[in-house]
Order: structure tokens, then C-alpha cells, then sequence
């Protein structure tokens, strides 16, 4: 998993030379306050580094190309600390390729009343200079987030460290790639896709192999590499007594440990950030992946299961913004109701596929038969889902256009024990209600699998949906059908 602590932020401070050098000097002296203020907030999860003031189209343009340019830049805080002619910006934003958010704020809090005079006035122009340069945004059709208040201040800073974590998502996603174990589940319509059209708009690449380019790994892993593994598992989980050693189903625990070594060796040697398998493509292994996927996408890959390239993509997405916040993120899918008019419930699972970072808990690790797939049983991960706030995500392919759904959802504890289901699972329910919330995401052709998050906010997701220039309808608490369907015409008309 990729470190926040390896990337920055650059925070580009917009004036011009009118002012004179005195105040251009207070003007840089503001800018290196507030990017070091900010930067050493422990509200911010990224170095923030101040960059020098920029007064000319060339200036402008040049640092454009250096933070296209530059690795470990994720994107840019702009500021206007005076006026800066926005005019200035075109030819450096036309080239712009990475994220930015526009900072309406002010080097001081509060308007000094009994002393201000005019060359306080000259100096602290944010509250015009911003606008002319919010402007020429919008004139460009340029995506950003615009954050409004005090950089000082809580609120402002936290929204900040929601937008770098959605540019640190988008950076990941630059060149990451996601490898397809087998094909999509056959005749299933959603888990499909353009996936040059993936590459060009989100930037991973989907790439498919042969289930035999796996198996060559797994066969290699040695006795005492499966032996390293299964002490790691007796020393994090709690383990039946028929997978332990010695008993029936250990042997079914040392194969699952086999290919978890096995696709954990392929995915490092391929430098992938994400991957797929499907159950009806298994040739030349013995058991359908569970514990390996649970266990891979603990430590930060995306997965999709049945093919769902596109899936993968949005967990993997979602675990790099929510590393080192509380909670988790996983694949996920609705699998059965609690329809009870007096508190109707989603129960979320997947046959196997579900992350143990959305657990609070120490999991059970179990050997249970699969009614699907022909294979041997399977090991996984057993665990209720803590109560809580989350979010359901989709993301589908339109045709015309990528569209991202978003869900949500309020976790409760299962209304009694479940002895015989033995996946993990969640129980929530939906944002305002399960009759809305399912009808809405049905209208607007939510997949049935999605990314589940018990760490992230809806704000996440908008400003990744933002950066990324994607369709996203939103269900929640304030979500009317009347309006939601017109959402969805509206958009129609102006995607297409």
C-alpha cells in the first residue's frame, strides 16, 4: 500500500506585480506561513510545500509543467492572495493534468476595524481575487473543490485532507493496474465494460490471464513457506478446531494458505493494485480464493469478484483514501432482505469475498463447503460487521459515460445470532429508507456488487467523482424520488 507521507501538495499563491516588491514580499512571507501551518496540522495527512508567487502567464505555465511533471506531486492548493488577472492562468491551466482545489481564504481571520486602511486593502484582496479566478475556472470548465473559510480553522483544514485524500485515490490510479483471473461471470450484464475507455478517463489498465499463468505460482510455493503463513493465521484469528492442525479440514487451510502465497507472488511481480476471479474459471486449483482475497485486500489490494474489473478498481480507490483512518473498506454486495415494515434491513456479504478491515474484532477462520463452483471447501473469514455509519459505492459503465452511485447506509448488529451462515457480513440500513434507497439505485443501475466503507464519508467520494470528471447521484437521507428521477434525466441530457 502506498504512504501518504511519500507525496505532496503544492501551494500556489496567485498575485501579480502591480502591487510592487514590498508587498509581493509580504505576499510570498503569507504564503510560506499558511503552506507550513497547514502542513504541520495534524488534521492534514500530506506535506504540504509552498511554491514561490506566481505574477506572469510564463510562471504560471512553467509550474504547471513541473507538477505534470514531477512524481510525487498529487495536486495544488491555489490561492489568491491578492488580485491576480485571470487571464494570467489560461495557457497554465490548459496544461494542468493533475487535481486542484481553489482555497478561498485569507492570511488573516478578522478585519482589523480601528486600523485598516488602504494598504491593507491592496494587500488582502482574496475575497475578489478568488472570485476572478474562480472565473476563469468555470469559463475553462475546470473541475476542482472550492473551500471557503479561515485556513486556520478545523473545518477547513479537515475538508482539505478529504480533498488530498481523494487526489492521492486519483494519483494511485494513474497507471495502476488490475489483472482479470479468468473472465466475467458468463451472461452477466454489469460486471462488463470499456475498458480502453477505464484506461483513458480513470487511468488503470484491465488486463486478463489465464487461470494456468496463477496456477504456475501456486505450485511453487514450498511446505515451509505454507508453514510460515499458517502461524500467521493461529496467531491472528480465532481457528476452528477442524482447520487447525490435526484437524479434517487443515489440509483445505494449507491449500487456501498455498494460493494466497501464490496470487500475493503473482500480483508483486506484476505490480498490480488490484484483481478479479471468477468461480465458473477455476482450472487447476482446488478451491475458490476466500481467505486469500479477504486477507490481500486487508493489505490495501481492490478486488472485484465474478470479473468485476470495475469494482476492484473503486475498493482499491477507496482503501488508498482511507489509509490510517478508523475503520475499513471492502467488496461488498447486497445479498438478501429483512423486509419487516416496522425495520426493513440489507443483509451485505458475498459467497466468501469480504475484508477483514471492516471488522473490529479478532475473526473466526472456518472450513465450510461452497454450493457453487465444484471445488473443494473453502476456508474464509467469519465476522459481523461493527455497528456504525458507511457508504455503498458503484461504479458502471453507461456507454457514453462512466456513472458512480453512492449509498448511505447505517450499520446495525444482526437482530439474532446467524450460526449457520458462516461468511462474513454486514447489516445496514439504507439511507432514508430500503424501499427509496433500493428504488433509487435500481433507477439509476447500481451493480449489485459495490465498495463498502465504514471510513470514508460521501465527501470523499464527491471530490474523487470531481477530480475524475464522473457522473455521481448521491442517496441519502434527503433523497426524493420525484427528484432523484429528474437528477437522473437531467444528467442524461448533460453527459450525452
Amino acid at each position: 500500500m502506498k504512504k501518504l507521507k511519500n507525496y505532496e501538495v503544492w501551494f500556489i499563491t496567485g498575485s501579480q506585480h502591480l502591487y510592487g516588491e514590498k508587498t509581493l514580499l509580504e505576499v510570498a512571507e503569507h504564503s510560506k506561513e499558511i503552506a507550513k501551518g497547514l502542513s504541520k496540522s495534524p488534521n492534514i495527512p500530506i506535506k504540504v510545500v509552498f511554491k514561490p508567487v506566481l505574477t506572469t502567464p510564463d510562471s504560471i505555465y512553467d509550474l504547471m509543467l513541473e507538477a505534470n511533471n514531477s512524481k510525487t506531486c498529487i495536486g495544488l492548493i491555489t490561492w489568491m492572495h491578492t488580485f491576480s488577472p485571470a487571464k494570467m492562468w489560461i495557457a497554465g491551466l490548459k496544461v494542468l493534468q493533475k487535481p486542484f482545489v481553489h482555497l478561498h481564504t485569507q492570511y488573516n481571520r478578522d478585519i482589523p476595524w480601528s486600523k485598516i486602511d488602504m494598504d491593507f486593502m491592496n494587500l488582502n484582496q482574496s475575497a475578489h481575487g478568488g472570485r476572478e479566478f474562480g472565473f476563469i475556472c468555470t469559463r475553462m470548465k475546470k473541475s476542482r473543490k472550492v473551500i471557503v473559510g479561515y485556513w486556520k480553522d478545523e473545518k477547513v483544514q479537515n475538508k482539505l485532507a478529504i480533498w488530498m485524500r481523494a487526489a492521492f485515490a486519483w494519483q494511485d490510479a494513474q497507471g495502476g493496474k488490475i489483472a482479470r483471473f479468468g473472465d466475467n461471470m458468463r451472461e452477466v450484464a454489469v460486471t462488463e465494460g470499456d475498458k480502453v475507455e477505464a484506461q483513458l478517463r480513470l487511468g488503470y489498465s484491465v488486463n486478463g490471464f489465464g487461470v494456468g499463468d496463477l496456477v504456475k505460482y501456486v505450485t511453487t510455493i514450498t511446505d515451509k513457506e505454507i508453514d510460515t503463513l499458517i502461524s500467521e493465521y493461529q496467531d491472528r484469528y480465532i481457528i476452528a478446531a477442524e482447520a487447525a492442525i490435526g484437524g479434517s479440514k487443515h489440509s483445505d487451510l494449507r491449500e487456501a494458505a498455498r494460493i494466497e502465497l501464490g496470487i500475493r507472488q503473482f500480483l508483486e511481480d506484476g505490480n498490480f493494485t488490484g484483481f478479479t476471479t471468477t468461480f465458473e474459471d477455476l482450472h487447476g486449483l482446488k478451491q475458490l480464493p476466500g481467505l486469500a482475497v479477504q486477507r490481500l485486500m486487508a493489505d490495501g489490494y481492490g478486488f472485484g469478484a465474478e470479473g468485476d474489473w470495475k469494482t476492484a478498481a473503486l475498493v482499491r480507490a477507496m482503501k488508498i483514501m482511507s489509509v490510517g483512518l478508523n475503520g475499513g473498506a471492502s467488496f461488498m454486495e447486497d445479498y438478501t432482505y429483512h423486509l419487516d415494515p416496522s425495520g426493513m434491513k440489507v443483509l451485505g456479504a458475498h459467497m466468501l469475498e469480504v475484508c477483514e478491515s471492516i471488522t473490529a474484532g479478532k475473526p473466526g477462520l472456518e472450513v465450510h463447503p461452497l454450493s457453487i463452483g465444484g471445488k473443494d471447501d473453502p476456508p474464509r473469514l467469519v465476522f459481523n460487521v461493527p455497528a456504525g455509519p458507511a457508504l455503498n459505492v458503484s461504479l458502471i459503465d453507461l456507454g457514453n459515460r462512466f456513472r458512480m452511485i453512492l449509498n448511505e447506509v447505517d450499520v446495525v448488529l444482526p437482530d439474532e445470532e446467524l450460526p449457520k451462515l458462516p461468511v462474513a457480513r454486514a447489516v445496514w440500513i439504507p439511507k432514508p429508507d430500503l424501499e427509496i434507497a433500493a428504488e433509487s439505485w435500481i433507477l439509476a443501475g447500481g451493480a449489485h456488487h459495490s465498495g463498502f466503507s465504514q471510513a470514508l464519508t460521501a465527501e470523499y467520494i464527491e471530490d474523487f467523482a470531481e477530480i475524475a470528471g464522473i457522473e455521481l447521484l448521491q442517496i441519502d437521507d434527503s433523497t426524493k424520488m420525484s427528484e432523484f428521477k429528474k437528477e437522473i434525466r437531467w444528467n442524461t441530457v448533460s453527459y450525452s
